[in-house]
């Protein structure tokens, strides 16, 4: 089997094409190599979660812009901050934005191991002090940022405010009482640009490993979740 088909039956998935082509369709093994290999665009650094499509339908750049989260049953509109960070700030600003939840927060992991066609698992906990919470995530931030099939979300359902480090590493806030969570991320020289296209609005592909996989269900282990 080539390099191309290994990697992307392997330790990377396909995310959505444009016009159901990909653009790394027709590549040689050398020319694929480079490409996965291409982890900063100007000042932004990728983590190696996620690469974009070969013909850069969507340079990454770091920034936030404000979205709507419409709920399909309830028609409920909730305001979302979504934010693309460079991997030099991304952690420490995930942290940051956790602190206005308040002392006692839920935690959701979202894991695509072994999983196809976009599914996911989630796994909840419920009721952890949050400074025991960042203890344990800072063991796991080589996990929780260079993963592609680990995602991660921390929510406070009485508030409700909810934080997402996603499988893309793309950073959401959910909720109503956001203007804390905006000026966190200006405080981390994040700026708002309203324009700003993110990786996951072109063809795109996800990068883990069997390691990560393993590290995925030590922190389950340390969360006191089951699986």
């Amino acid at each position: 089997m080539g390099f191309l088909k290994n990697l992307l039956r392997s330790n990377y998935r396909d995310g959505e094409t444009a016009h159901g082509v990909s653009s790394f369709r027709g590549l040689t093994e050398e020319q694929l190599e480079a490409h996965m290999g291409i982890a900063r665009y100007g000042d932004f650094t990728l983590s190696d979660a996620v690469r974009p499509s070969y013909n850069l339908d969507v340079i990454p750049k770091t920034g936030f812009r404000h979205e709507w989260y419409v709920d399909h049953e309830s028609g409920a509109r909730i305001p979302v901050l979504m934010g693309s960070i460079t991997r030099e700030k991304l952690f420490d600003s995930f942290l940051s934005l956790l602190d206005p939840l308040g002392p006692c927060v839920d935690v959701v992991l979202e894991t695509s191991h072994d999983k196809s066609g976009g599914q996911h698992t989630d796994l909840y906990r419920e009721q952890i002090d949050l400074p025991v919470l960042q203890s344990i995530l800072y063991d796991y931030e080589d996990l929780l940022i260079d993963d592609g099939c680990c995602g991660i979300s921390v929510l406070n359902p009485r508030t409700p405010m909810e934080v997402q480090l996603d499988e893309h590493k793309l950073l959401f806030v959910y909720g109503h009482n956001n203007s804390d969570y905006e000026q966190i991320l200006i405080s981390h020289v994040v700026r708002c640009s309203e324009n700003l296209r993110f990786i996951t609005e072109a063809e795109h592909v996800h990068s883990s490993s069997d390691e990560y996989q393993q590290k995925f269900d030590q922190l389950c282990y340390q969360l006191g979740i089951d699986r």
